[in-house]
């Protein structure tokens, strides 16, 4: 059996959780820059993973708060799979990535991090991306960091 093992995410797993949703609070607080906001649509926007699986991990969310699939709109549910498709053309163009793994925890149980508010997560992957590092050295690299990674995907967008 093997493990995906990500060490450097104990940070988000033990560390102090804000109050209420951090994506409605962002999504208000109208600072893209601060919070990693790379581009918003109609009824959903895209946003960096703080704690990342790999380099250029992003979420796409919708705007209202709902936390399932079957809570959304069409329309929603149009838009969030539309902004996929072009954070997937946005990462390629900016970081050439090999492959992307895209997927939604749903609930708590499913591994969810923010239950009640769903979001979809779309990793770049290359060869060669899960190596000895996390393993061996309890490090995780990843080769750029969040500022210039967010400015390098905003023109991309």
């Amino acid at each position: 059996m093997q493990r995906l093992w990500a060490p450097w995410r104990e940070g988000f797993i033990l560390g102090k959780k804000e109050r209420g949703c951090i994506f409605c609070k962002w999504l208000k607080a109208q600072k893209d820059n601060r919070h990693y906001i790379l581009y918003r649509g109609e009824s959903c926007f895209v946003i960096l993973n703080l704690y990342p699986y790999n380099t250029g991990h992003l979420m796409v969310v919708p705007n209202r708060h709902a936390g399932s699939l079957e809570d959304l709109a069409d329309q929603e549910t149009q838009e969030l799979m539309t902004l996929s498709a072009k954070s997937v053309a946005a990462l390629r163009s900016a970081l050439k990535p090999e492959g992307f793994n895209l997927g939604m925890n749903l609930g708590c149980t499913a591994g969810a991090g923010i239950a009640d508010h769903l979001h979809l997560h779309i990793v770049p992957r290359w060869s060669g991306d899960t190596n000895f590092m996390p393993v061996l050295a309890e490090t995780k690299v990843l080769s750029l960091g969040l500022k210039t990674l967010y400015a390098k995907l905003k023109k991309a967008f």
